[in-house]
């Protein structure tokens, strides 16, 4: 059994395998017995750095989205057995308790839920969530990570298969794609939060930084973006302030525009931290760091010209979206966008 350093196309390829292999086995299991989905309460939204109930967690989300399809919106506890097998009434009980949906009682106890006017809204706002991609990645990469931690924290391989048997493997209410598992674990590897053991069939260890980030509670993306002492962020060099580019958080300047540069400069560092990560070419790279220094520049000048912050911003941004659909790049676009929405209010 071997543990490599591996670049990023190998690397890619073989998360690529390793979700086939993971959907082929599924397939298997699922062909001998019939998925049922089981209404246990779900631990996984505690798990997940932010996470809500709904969430981040599969079975509450479920439930709130199946009760949205039937008549009236609601189903009584026999019915809704026959789709969540064990028990349903302590996750009714949670939503209820969080106003999610009514609870109808007699004598017996609980015999019915329907949505409330809170749940409709909750189910639409699921429905809008799912549709967020970094989102979706952002969370894979964190159910992943500490699924991992919890079920193998002490560094032995594991066959990432038994992920998707868990209640982590939704999504506000929605199952994780093999694409999003893919992307999800080249990126763990990428940062050397896991690695890939040479096993048949392929298994998974988080690593020593795993564990730390795991110990740490926050979420893979605290974990990677932090700055690391003595780190300068490629060649970008402190400004005339002293100010290294990526660590600041506010500025003060003496201008007449109302602007506040943070989300700006904010931009610029997490470029400096992410560039060499989003596998452009050379050129393409050196030009985007050069785009994102100019920003900083203008960021942190005593009166930062709106109309300069916009060309620069919008540059870093198009530049993003011609890198791929990468995580660090949607998430840079994301960072964008919100600096310029910024200038409009």
């Amino acid at each position: 059994m071997a543990r490599n350093g591996i670049n990023k196309r190998e690397l890619d390829k073989w998360a690529r395998n390793l979700v086939k292999e993971t959907n082929k086995s599924l397939e298997r299991a699922q062909r001998r017995n019939p998925p049922r989905v089981s209404a246990q309460l779900d631990a996984t939204a505690s798990a997940i750095p932010g996470g809500e109930v709904t969430e981040s967690s599969g079975y509450p989300a479920r439930l709130l989205l199946w009760l949205e399809t039937r008549t009236g919106g609601g189903a009584n506890i026999e019915q809704i057995e026959q789709e969540f097998p064990e028990s349903p009434v302590p996750l009714a009980l949670q939503l209820e308790q969080r106003g999610l949906v009514k609870a109808l009682r007699a004598a017996s106890g609980l015999y019915a839920i329907h949505l409330s006017d809170e749940g409709l809204v909750e189910v639409h706002r699921l429905k809008e969530l799912q549709k967020n991609r970094a989102a979706r990645l952002r969370y894979t990469m964190d159910a992943f990570h500490r699924w991992l931690f919890d079920t193998a924290g002490d560094q032995k391989p594991i066959n990432p298969v038994l992920f998707l048997a868990t209640p982590a493997v939704y999504f506000a209410g929605s199952e994780i794609t093999g694409t999003e598992l893919h992307e999800a674990l080249a990126y763990l590897s990428q940062h050397k939060l896991i690695e890939r053991i040479e096993t048949e069939p392929a298994t998974v260890a988080i690593t020593p930084q795993g564990v730390s980030c795991a110990l740490a509670g926050g979420s893979v993306q605290d974990h990677v973006n932090q700055p690391r002492p003595g780190t300068t962020y490629n060649t970008y060099m402190p400004n005339a302030k002293g100010v290294i580019i990526g660590e600041q958080q506010h500025f003060t300047q003496n201008n007449t525009d109302g602007v506040d540069p943070t989300l700006f400069a904010q931009l610029a560092g997490y470029i400096g931290q992410v560039s060499t990560t989003l596998g452009m070419s050379e050129t393409d790279r050196v030009e985007l760091e050069r785009v994102a220094q100019d920003l900083h520049t203008e960021a942190t000048s005593e009166n930062p010209e709106p109309g300069r912050l916009r060309q620069f911003a919008t540059q870093v941004k198009d530049k993003l979206l011609e890198a791929g659909t990468t995580i660090a790049a949607t998430m840079g676009v994301q960072m964008a966008d919100q600096a310029l929405a910024a200038l409009t209010q």
